[in-house]
């Protein structure tokens, strides 16, 4: 699903290449680009160029630099293109990479959310999806693009009230795969709304239940913060469940770990996503 979706977005950014483009041939043959590289529909490539390398992830996560001290996490279908000039061609400066791009993005809506003299960072939203970019000039003769089409993962793990029963018999709790969390914020998503059914179903079939719902998260930021971040994250399971499936709240409490219980290394991008979590335990 998450192909289609990216091949539609493609179709449609296919509409918008606004970086200018060579109307003169090289005099030097020009190498050939990286076998199994190509352009990224929202831009095309500064003259003289080739792709040096590149790289497609169906599902990753990029921190992008928004300003002295801050970041965005974007999660989504990753994308890295290497550019370098073509042997004997001039190439292009730091400044005009940065302002051919900022062009670029602003033909289609977009707004550049940091710069610097190496970096701009940009930002461009067409049919609700949003596109983040990196443009890196520190690559001597060329530059690398790193671009986030932003989506939410394809649930793999399904949550069910049959598994968390089991988990809850077993050891007295149980992981609640699917319930989702934009970065630093405590809002549920929209994707999370199956996996709460099922915490309901849960406690619908056993009347006599509580339970603690427990969130965790990494280790990035301080402890304070994150335990802070957890205890609301678990309240707006808690208010979830008693608002839209009528749970009594009696049954539940919420209550915030932080980064205190991981189960993978925090040294790692896989292992802080496992640690983001939200847990239920018998009472």
């Amino acid at each position: 699903m998450l192909r289609a979706r990216s091949i539609a977005f493609v179709c449609m950014t296919a509409l918008f290449v606004a970086l200018a483009s060579p109307l003169h041939a090289s005099p030097q043959a020009k190498e050939p680009d990286f076998k199994g590289c190509k352009d990224h529909p929202l831009f095309t490539r500064m003259q003289d160029m080739r792709i040096k390398g590149c790289k497609t992830v169906e599902f990753d996560r990029f921190v992008f630099k928004t300003g002295k001290g801050t970041t965005t996490a974007v999660e989504g279908r990753y994308f890295e293109i290497r550019y370098e000039a073509h042997a004997g061609s001039a190439a292009p400066g730091a400044i005009a990479i940065i302002r051919n791009h900022q062009q670029a993005i602003a033909t289609i809506g977009g707004t550049v959310r940091y710069e610097d003299s190496r970096y701009a960072i940009l930002r461009v939203t067409k049919d609700d999806r949003e596109v983040w970019t990196q443009v890196d000039t520190a690559w001597g003769r060329g530059y690398v693009l790193t671009i986030v089409e932003k989506q939410a993962m394809a649930q793999e793990v399904v949550a069910s009230a049959e598994i968390f029963q089991a988990g809850l018999k077993a050891s007295g709790h149980a992981e609640v795969p699917g319930i989702f969390f934009d970065t630093g914020r405590s809002e549920l998503k929209p994707e999370s709304h199956a996996a709460l059914a099922e915490v309901a179903k849960l406690l619908k079939a056993d009347p006599a239940l509580k339970v603690y719902v427990v969130g965790h998260t990494d280790n990035v930021a301080s402890l304070d913060l994150n335990t802070k971040l957890s205890q609301v994250r678990a309240d707006a399971v808690v208010q979830a469940l008693v608002a839209k499936h009528g749970i009594d709240a009696a049954r539940l409490v919420g209550r915030g770990a932080g980064p205190l219980a991981p189960i993978a290394s925090n040294d790692t991008e896989e292992g802080r996503a496992r640690n983001r979590r939200v847990e239920l335990v018998k009472q």
